[in-house]
């Protein structure tokens, strides 16, 4: 591996629990560097699944925050005046095909579409690279391999993705996970008893019901573990999930109102 991504290997192994055979799917689509599409509501454990197979491949993981202000030039790399000049630099993508490594983007559908069209000549058979700026073709590393996630329930006709990007990769889904594991993953990240883990997630159920019906995603499994942490750290039950729960979700009075009315029901 090249001393460049070395910094991008994750050394401790990240605490994932599978739901199902997610990890062989995984491993059987890097075995052939398949692009892969990650769908599914935030904070359902998306990014912790791909750094957790960075781990366990071994090999290191590039992450990007997508947004709207990003640019190719962000992806790809651009020239920069320093003290020898003007100097081609890298981006990030750059660096995981030409080095070999797992580039990850995460909320793609955010970028512009523009942006994410010059990922294209690297998820068909070509697997190159063209720096327009710097006249260079980059062919991919055998190690590397594109990743992308997003939220199914944040598509709208401005936010999707482009049928000619979409059909480039191979796709898994992920959701929330059922009660019992998400009561062993809550307890477990964040060191509190079972119990209170399960009466947690007893109000993310009862909030994910409301998707659509006033709110745009139920409370997550990251929620409930910022919940958790707080109720280990002494803060009290209610107060720790108004915090991380139900403030954050909504400004809506009602629909707060509603939530706190389950917190109530499981914590009061």
């Amino acid at each position: 591996m090249s001393d460049h991504l070395q910094q991008y290997l994750i050394r401790n192994a990240p605490y994932y629990r599978p739901t199902s055979n997610e990890i062989a799917l995984y491993e059987a689509a890097y075995a052939l560097r398949l692009p892969l599409i990650l769908k599914g509501p935030t904070g359902c454990g998306k990014t912790r699944f791909v750094e957790y197979m960075a781990w366990k491949l071994r090999k290191p993981l590039i992450t990007l925050a997508c947004n709207e202000d990003m640019t190719a030039s962000d992806l790809v790399g651009r020239y920069l005046l320093d003290a020898e000049g003007t100097v081609w630099h890298d981006g990030p993508l750059t660096s995981a095909v030409r080095h070999g490594g797992i580039c990850y983007l995460d909320e793609v559908v955010e970028a512009r579409q523009d942006t994410t069209v010059v990922i294209h000549p690297l998820t068909d058979a070509r697997r190159i690279l063209p720096l327009d700026k710097k006249g260079e073709l980059v062919h991919a590393h055998p190690d590397f391999q594109l990743v992308m996630s997003y939220n199914p329930g944040y598509q709208s006709s401005a936010k999707d993705l482009k049928q000619s990007t979409r059909q480039r990769f191979g796709a898994m889904e992920f959701d929330y996970p059922d009660a019992e594991v998400e009561s062993e993953i809550v307890a477990h990240e964040a060191g509190i008893s079972r119990a209170i883990a399960a009466r947690l997630v007893g109000v993310a159920k009862r909030s994910r019901v409301l998707k659509g019906r006033g709110l745009d995603e139920g409370i997550s499994t990251r929620m409930l573990i910022h919940a958790g942490s707080l109720i280990r750290d002494g803060v009290n039950p209610v107060e720790a999930c108004r915090m991380t729960m139900t403030l954050p979700l909504t400004d809506a009075a009602d629909m707060l109102n509603a939530l706190q009315g389950f917190v109530e029901a499981h914590f009061g």
